[in-house]
């Protein structure tokens, strides 16, 4: 039987708050005996629920990473009742590169969940949440955004579960969240991700989209400390009144509020991300990049709602995503 190598410098059990990295041995060409050090932070204060919060699950996501060096840096142990663990850079090395995937072996976190003890880096991360961290956590946030290739208006997401009792939790913390939309997300791939392995053991799980473009705004920021405390709040384990703002209720109900492209070339967008469009309406054109005198190819929206998600940046290719259409409730 294997064991995960993974080592933590920090003692969960303890009382106080405590900064440390999970210490992953990693072998390679500049550094023999070398690790992935993982930045951690723990503060407890006595029994309560925990919160278990990550970013960079995709290494080219920020929000997530700036509120939680943020609150790592402000949080004391006299504001918790309970645990909160904290590690802003899930996937270290692709957030290190800048990268979605990792550089160490090209892992997709959000894919590679159960993971292996002995697998690749991103397999013996996702092996240490998912035997180690996650069963201590009582609720999960994981931030997301688009990364470099799509951006997103800034929503906060739960998912539709078979148990409706851990569905409408999930559904409770999301809306305390507070994003300005709120939305039951359809995943188009749902095979090894973080969530479903956290909601596969009952844990009250909140992801986010909060833009994208590969960068974070003073906005989007704003907007993942605001919900970050919010969701503490909810969850006990803060004091303090809640800000709350209104929030647009979404649905991503079927694979039909997603397009994608069939042709390369550069994008020209119809629509921009809030506005509402029509089943048919012409969401983008795709321009080719090689030639004068030729149409665009034309792509049509399936369904009614809002363009809640698009392509970034400029150029697509076949089988790109290129809209995403949100049905406002």
């Amino acid at each position: 039987m294997f064991h995960n190598p993974i080592v933590p410098s920090v003692d969960f059990e303890a009382d106080g708050v405590q900064h440390g990295h999970l210490r992953l041995p990693y072998s390679r060409d500049d550094s023999a005996w070398g690790s992935v050090m993982i930045p951690i932070t723990v503060v407890r204060n006595g029994n309560g629920p925990t919160a278990l919060l990550t970013g960079a699950n995709h290494g080219d996501e920020y929000e997530g990473p700036v509120a939680l060096f943020d609150l790592a840096r402000s949080l004391k142990q006299e504001d918790v009742a309970g645990r909160v663990i904290i590690v802003p850079a899930m996937n270290y090395p692709a957030f290190a590169a800048g990268t979605r995937t990792s550089p160490a072996d090209g892992g997709n976190m959000n894919r590679a969940f159960p993971g292996r003890p002995n697998g690749t880096v991103t397999e013996k991360i996702a092996d240490f949440f998912y035997h180690s961290l996650l069963p201590l956590s009582d609720i999960v946030l994981d931030f997301h955004s688009g990364g470099r290739t799509l951006d997103f208006v800034p929503f906060a997401a739960a998912h539709v579960l078979n148990d409706k009792v851990q569905e409408q939790r999930c559904v409770s913390a999301m809306k305390a969240f507070n994003a300005p939309y709120s939305a039951m997300l359809l995943e188009i791939d749902n095979v090894g991700m973080y969530d479903t392995a956290a909601e596969d053991m009952g844990k009250v799980f909140v992801s986010t989209e909060l833009g994208g473009g590969g960068t974070a705004t003073a906005r989007s920021s704003g907007i993942a400390k605001k919900g970050l405390r919010n969701l503490l709040i909810h969850a006990g384990i803060l004091d303090g009144d809640p800000l709350i703002e209104d929030t647009i209720v979404i649905d991503i109900p079927t694979g039909d509020c997603f397009t994608f492209c069939e042709d390369g070339g550069v994008i020209e967008f119809c629509v921009d991300l809030g506005e509402p469009v029509h089943a048919g309406d012409v969401v983008a054109r795709v321009w080719p990049l090689n030639r004068t005198g030729t149409a665009p190819v034309d792509y049509k929206v399936q369904v009614d709602g809002i363009l809640a998600g698009k392509h970034f940046p400029g150029l697509v290719k076949p089988g790109d995503c290129l809209s995403m259409v949100a049905v406002v409730l």
